[in-house]
């Protein structure tokens, strides 16, 4: 069975939540789901909490789908941005596919995890 198809692509933003603001960023997840909700590209997508440190899991089928999302999302991450910082943004595939990203999130100044192997 093919569950992971060459082209995924996975990003996985660290925001640390400013002080008092979590309620409020919860809302604002909440509307990156409903977003997220109806990408076709999306494989999965959703958000976990560790005190004040918010991590959101994303799936993607490919380079595209992922700036679909982000484009998708743009009020919502400027929004949340107002709230919290990016501490770490890590983006992982296949080099073809991360080609894709490098130029319109490299203000985002992600790491770069370029997969070599796996099992498909």
């Amino acid at each position: 069975m093919n569950n992971h198809p060459a082209k995924v692509v996975s990003l996985h933003p660290y925001f640390k939540v400013h002080p008092g603001k979590l309620e409020e960023f919860k809302a604002l997840m909440r509307e990156f789901v409903a977003r997220a909700a109806s990408e076709p590209a999306r494989l999965f997508y959703d958000f976990t909490i560790n005190g004040d440190e918010v991590f959101c899991r994303e799936l993607y089928e490919d380079g595209a789908g992922a700036l679909a999302h982000l484009e998708n999302v743009d009020a919502q991450l400027k929004a949340a941005l107002q709230i919290a910082d990016l501490v770490r943004l890590e983006l992982h595939g296949p080099a073809a596919e991360l080609d894709k990203l490098r130029t319109p999130l490299a203000g985002l100044h992600p790491a770069w995890f370029v997969r070599e192997c796996g099992v498909e």
